[in-house]
Parts: structure tokens; C-alpha cells; sequence
């Protein structure tokens, strides 16, 4: 008798794991398909901005000193002393006139000194659109130094893409 009450516990124990387990299941299951995620609107596009860009250092090399060159260890004297930080990447971007992107963006690391990376993500009305996109990379320099423009006809669940690749003549939008 004590041997089937321990089978008939054994036997339950199993039972049960097989039922958690498939409870377990019909929930990830329910989860995989609902509640649905709309990543926009059914009339929407979406304008996106990425890009990732040292920007210009913030001040000219200048030139040691022959008192300030002997202070130094020799692996390290080198003729021009160049600052490190780099200048934050400023973007302002236009859709049909509007100013709908004016940010700055800050360069990485701990010396300011890595490239600047901006993203944002903007869902946008689908239909004709006209983008405006400047640049400005150089702190010292006054108005922006990379522009571009674009008319194009966007459609519900297009995503245009504004990036900027110094090597392609700045913005690229597309």
C-alpha cells in the first residue's frame, strides 16, 4: 500500500509539471501574437535621423616651446600639442518649413574627444514632404558648414532616413 502512495505522488507530481508547463506555454503563446504592437499609425511614415561623426577638434595645434619640449620625457615631445576635445555636432532639420529637429549632440568618451552620435526617431504624416537639413560640426565656425535637401513623396510605413557620412559630401537623406 505505501508503495502505490508513492507511485500515485509520483505519478502527480509529473502530472502536475505537465500542466504548469503547458500553462506556461499557452501564455508565451498568447504574448507572442497580443496585445499587437503597431509600430505607426496606418497613415504614417517615420523620419528617422542617425548618424555618428567626430566632430572638428575645438582649438588650432600650437607649436611647444623648446623650454616646455626639454620638461618632457623624450617619447613624448612632440613638436605640436594638439587639444583633444572634439566640438558637439549640432543639426537642425526642416519638414515643409517647419523646424521639427534643432539639437546638439555631444561628443562620446571621457576626454570629449570621440565622435558625436545623434538619433531620433519622429513618426510623420504620409504624403509630399520637403526636408532641409544643416550640419554644423566645428564649434568655431558660425552658421552650418554641411547642408541638404530633399522633395520626396513618403508612404505609409516608409522610413526616411537623414544620416550624415562626411566621405559622401555630408547629408545624406533618402
Amino acid at each position: 500500500m505505501k508503495q502505490f502512495s508513492q507511485r500515485f505522488q509520483g505519478v502527480l507530481r509529473y502530472l502536475a509539471q505537465v500542466v504548469l508547463y503547458a500553462l506556461f506555454a499557452l501564455v508565451i503563446g498568447y504574448f507572442t501574437t497580443a496585445p499587437r504592437y503597431r509600430h505607426l499609425a496606418p497613415d504614417e511614415g517615420l523620419l528617422r535621423l542617425s548618424f555618428s561623426h567626430p566632430g572638428k577638434p575645438v582649438g588650432d595645434c600650437r607649436r611647444r616651446t623648446e623650454a616646455e619640449l626639454a620638461k618632457l620625457p623624450p617619447q613624448m615631445r612632440g613638436p605640436l600639442e594638439c587639444p583633444r576635445e572634439r566640438s558637439p555636432v549640432r543639426v537642425r532639420v526642416r519638414m515643409d518649413g517647419a523646424e521639427i529637429i534643432d539639437a546638439s549632440f555631444a561628443p562620446s568618451g571621457v576626454e570629449r574627444d570621440g565622435a558625436a552620435i545623434g538619433y531620433r526617431r519622429i513618426p510623420i504624416a504620409a504624403g509630399e514632404h520637403r526636408f532641409e537639413v544643416q550640419v554644423n560640426d566645428d564649434v568655431r565656425a558660425t552658421g552650418f558648414g554641411y547642408s541638404g535637401e530633399a522633395k520626396m513623396r513618403v508612404a505609409a510605413g516608409q522610413v526616411v532616413l537623414i544620416d550624415f557620412v562626411a566621405d559622401k559630401g555630408g547629408v545624406v537623406i533618402r
